[in-house]
């Protein structure tokens, strides 16, 4: 009887065995990655949308209020250094130049007649003192006012000279306040915006008054990307670095660009995180092409980089820099790691693994933990 319970007992066990078995779950399937050598970079990306810019922008505006004169460009057009652009009305100072230069032709015409006297003097009284020193016949008295006449000439000869200086003074200032109404190019660039029309009354615009310059210039020789960095992340960036511009508007990233300046602020604003603003220029042409300022852009700056780096896809890494590695029983073991380089696509495995490990890449819906069993995909 004992030998009969022993096997029913046995029986029963390998029965319950065989149920607990049949109604455990299977494995669950997840994704996997193999730890290999690649590139990896630590790169910075900007903390909210950046914006494409001109190198340089004008905003143009007369020296001096007036009603629009003349009107020499239209949008989009192109112009080059010095070109009047925008004309107020100025004929009183047009009037003011041209009684300038007639004042200077006077005073020239006035200064000839007093140096030709002068001479005149001067040579007379060169004569009388010849005779007085041959004969006596000219008294003392008389050579003597003919010297004081012959300078006094010549002082008013210098005088008159000294006029013309005067007038021509004169007529830079009145050429000078004729400049104030006038709206010159400071720079090659195209026109985007023409605020004023002909007759329309015109003022100075200062930085700080809300109103429209007359003309806005642009210069598309280069152009910048200018977008704010956290303050954490920006002490790691110097100017020179090289940056990779990602825009919406088109699908491929344009690399040719650098750090041109870091700000030398952090800039805060009510709730904002305190960023830093850093503008990255395009080297190359072709990235130029079909850039217009006002365009989104994102940028990320290149810190550091290795082309072979034992690496890991950032979705394998868990807090804490710990992985799932599957081991040849496909039981998961959590295993930690030292990071090196990192960026939003991979980290580098400095030490705790070792290339051909195999690590989970996608937990799935149910999730997975350390000590299940899974069944790998490559």
């Amino acid at each position: 009887m004992t030998g009969k319970k022993l096997l029913i007992a046995a029986a029963l066990l390998l029965a319950g065995i065989a149920f607990i078995y049949a109604r455990r779950p299977p494995p669950l399937e997840v994704d996997t990655y193999t730890l290999a050598a690649g590139e990896v970079r630590a790169s910075v990306s900007n903390t909210r949308v950046g914006t494409v810019k001109a190198c340089r922008r004008a905003y143009l505006a007369p020296a001096t209020g007036g009603q629009v004169a003349a009107l020499h460009v239209k949008e989009g057009d192109k112009v080059g250094q010095g070109q009047v652009l925008l004309e107020v009305w100025n004929q009183d100072l047009k009037a003011q130049v041209a009684l300038q230069k007639a004042q200077i032709q006077t005073s020239r015409a006035s200064a000839e007649q007093t140096c030709q006297l002068a001479g005149g003097a001067e040579r007379e009284a060169a004569r009388m003192s010849k005779l007085q020193q041959r004969n006596n016949v000219v008294s003392e008295e008389q050579v003597d006012k003919s010297l004081t006449g012959g300078k006094s000439q010549r002082a008013a000869c210098r005088a008159a000279l000294r006029t013309i200086g005067v007038a021509e003074a004169q007529l830079a200032v009145a050429e000078a306040a004729v400049q104030r109404t006038l709206v010159r190019a400071p720079f090659d660039g195209t026109v985007a915006e023409v605020n004023a029309e002909l007759g329309e009354f015109v003022t100075p615009s200062p930085p700080g008054i809300p109103t429209l310059p007359p003309i806005d210039l642009l210069d598309l020789s280069c152009l910048t990307v200018s977008a704010p960095i956290d303050e954490v992340d920006v002490a790691r960036i110097r100017t020179g670095m090289p940056a990779c511009v990602s825009l919406d508007a088109f699908p491929d990233k344009r690399c040719s660009g650098v750090v041109t300046r870091v700000a030398p602020y952090v800039l805060e604003k009510e709730k904002q995180a305190r960023t830093v603003e850093v503008e990255v220029t395009l080297r190359e042409p072709k990235d130029l092409a079909e850039l217009l300022p006002g365009y989104s852009a994102d940028i990320e700056v290149l810190l550091a980089s290795k082309d072979q780096a034992l690496r890991l896809p950032a979705e394998a890494i868990l807090e804490g820099n710990r992985v799932l590695l599957v081991g040849a029983d496909n039981v998961l073991r959590e295993r930690s790691f030292e990071a090196g380089l990192t960026n939003w696509n991979y980290t580098e495995v400095l030490s705790g693994l070792q290339a051909g490990d195999r690590v989970v890449l996608s937990l799935g819906k149910e999730g997975v933990a350390a000590g299940a069993t899974v069944r790998a995909k490559p």
